[in-house]
C-alpha cells in the first residue's frame, strides 16, 4: 500500500492561514484522527483539531476530497490552520504521530498527480517553471505549458500518426488480397505537414534562454566606464566603481527584470594586452570568456574593436564620451542620459529573441523527443516500403510518449521533482 503523506503546502510561518496537505490512503483516518470528523466531500467545515491525547491544537477550517478528482489522484485532506510557527508545528507533530504517516518528499504531492494521470510530464515540468518564474514572461510561458498548451498538442500529433500507423497497417494487412490499394500522395502530404509542424515548434526559442535570461556583458578597456554602467542598469552599487585601472578583477553577474524580461547582466575586466599583476590578468581571461558566452556586448573601448556584433556604446556622455562617430546609445551612468533609452532597446532586443509571451516554449529535453520524432517523419516520408514506414511511425509515436511522459526513467523523474519544494 502507498505511503500516506502530509506537509506545509503554503509559505513558511508566520503567516495568516497555514495550508497543510494529507494525501494517500489514510487520509480519511488521518482527517478523523485530528479533527474528530470526515466532513461531507469538497465542503469546508470548521473544526477543532487535536492530537492523540485530546489537547486542543487550533481551529480550522478542513476540506475532505476523495480520490481521483482532486490535485493528487488520490484521497486528500486540507487543513487551512492559523499560520503561526507553534500552530503548524503542533499540527504537523500529530500527524507525524499517526500511523502509516509520513512527511512528503520534495514535489512529491505533484508526482503523485502525475502518477495518477491527474497531469502529464510537460505540464509538471511547466509548473516546475511557473514555480521559479520570477519575471511577468518567465510566469506567461510556465503557465501555458503547466496548462496543457503544449500537452494537447502533442496528443493531437500523437493522434494524427495514429491513424498514419493504420493505413500502413491496413496496406500490410490487405495488400495481398488486393482490397486496399496502396499508400496515396495524400498520406505523404499528410507526413509532410506533421514534420512541418514539428519543425515550426523546434525553431521557436527555447525555454533555457527565458528562465536564465538574456545574457549582456559590459566589455572595453580599463577606466571605460563599465562598472558605473552596470550598477546604472542594474540599480545597485554592486560593482565598485574607481578611477584605478584594474579595480575590476573578476566577472560579477546580477540578474534584473526589465519590463518583465529577464536579463543577466556581466560587468567584466578592463581588457588590455598587459595586465598590471596576475591576478588581473586572471580577470581579463575571465572577462573574455564572458564576452564568448554572451548573448549580446555593450561594447565601450574604441569604435569597431568590440566583438562581432557587439553594440557601439559611448559611455561617460557627460564627459564627451569616447569620441565614436555612430555610437548606438550615448550615455552617462552619472547623469543618467540615455540610460532610459538603452534599457528599452535591451528589452525590445531581448523579446525578439525569447519565446512569445504566453507561448510554450520547449526546453531542451522535450526539443530532444520532438527532434526525434521529426527526424522519423522525415524517413518515413521519403520511404517507400511499407515496413519500414510502419517503424519510423513507431519511433515517432514513442518519441511523443516520452515527450509527455508517457515513458519516463526514474532518474529522469526524481530530477524533475526534485526542483519542487516541500508540500508541492
Amino acid at each position: 500500500m502507498r505511503d500516506t503523506i502530509f506537509a506545509l503546502s503554503s509559505g513558511s510561518p508566520p503567516a495568516a492561514i497555514a495550508l497543510i496537505r494529507i494525501s494517500g490512503p489514510q487520509a480519511a483516518a488521518a482527517l478523523e484522527a485530528v479533527a474528530g470528523r470526515l466532513p461531507s466531500p469538497r465542503r469546508a467545515v470548521s473544526a477543532s483539531l487535536r492530537d492523540d491525547a485530546g489537547i486542543l491544537l487550533d481551529r480550522a477550517l478542513v476540506l475532505w476530497l476523495p480520490g481521483p478528482g482532486n490535485a493528487t489522484g488520490e484521497d486528500l485532506a486540507e487543513l487551512h490552520c492559523h499560520g503561526g510557527r507553534a500552530v503548524v508545528a503542533a499540527v504537523l507533530s500529530a500527524l507525524a504521530a499517526l500511523p502509516g504517516l509520513r512527511a512528503a518528499e520534495a514535489g512529491e504531492f505533484t508526482r503523485r498527480a502525475f502518477a495518477n494521470g491527474r497531469i502529464d510530464l510537460a505540464e509538471a515540468e511547466g509548473l516546475a517553471d511557473l514555480l521559479s518564474a520570477e519575471t511577468d514572461l518567465q510566469r506567461r510561458s510556465a503557465l501555458a505549458l503547466a496548462e496543457g498548451a503544449l500537452s494537447r498538442t502533442v496528443e493531437d500529433w500523437r493522434g494524427q500518426v495514429l491513424s498514419l500507423s493504420a493505413a500502413v497497417e491496413a496496406v500490410l494487412d490487405f495488400d495481398d488480397e488486393g482490397d486496399v490499394a496502396g499508400l496515396d500522395p495524400a498520406f505523404y502530404a499528410a507526413i509532410g505537414a506533421l514534420e512541418l509542424d514539428l519543425g515550426e515548434w523546434l525553431a521557436r526559442p527555447r525555454a533555457e534562454s527565458l528562465r536564465e535570461g538574456v545574457k549582456v556583458a559590459i566589455a572595453g578597456p580599463p577606466n571605460a566606464g563599465k562598472s558605473t554602467l552596470f550598477n546604472a542598469l542594474v540599480e545597485d552599487d554592486a560593482a565598485i566603481a574607481t578611477p584605478i585601472p584594474g579595480t575590476t578583477r573578476d566577472v560579477l553577474m546580477r540578474p534584473v527584470a526589465l519590463s518583465g524580461v529577464p536579463f543577466r547582466f556581466f560587468d567584466t575586466a578592463g581588457l588590455r594586452d598587459q595586465a598590471g599583476d596576475p591576478v588581473e590578468a586572471i580577470g581579463i581571461e575571465r572577462a573574455r570568456a564572458a564576452l564568448t558566452d554572451a548573448d549580446l556586448v555593450l561594447w565601450l573601448g574604441p569604435e569597431g574593436e568590440g566583438p562581432p556584433g557587439a553594440w557601439e556604446i559611448a559611455a561617460q556622455a557627460d564627459r564627451g564620451g569616447a569620441g565614436k562617430s555612430a555610437p548606438r546609445h550615448a550615455v552617462s551612468a552619472v547623469t543618467g542620459l540615455g540610460i532610459d533609452g538603452l534599457r528599452q532597446d535591451l528589452v525590445k532586443a531581448a523579446r525578439a529573441t525569447l519565446p512569445r509571451p504566453g507561448v510554450a516554449a520547449l526546453n531542451a529535453r522535450q526539443a530532444g523527443r520532438m527532434e526525434m520524432a521529426r527526424a522519423a517523419l522525415c524517413e518515413a516520408a521519403c520511404e517507400r516500403d511499407p515496413l519500414l514506414i510502419a517503424e519510423q511511425l513507431r519511433v515517432a509515436r514513442i518519441g511523443f510518449d516520452g515527450l509527455i511522459g508517457r515513458t519516463a526513467t526514474e532518474d529522469m523523474l526524481d530530477t524533475l521533482f526534485g526542483r519542487f519544494c516541500i508540500g508541492k
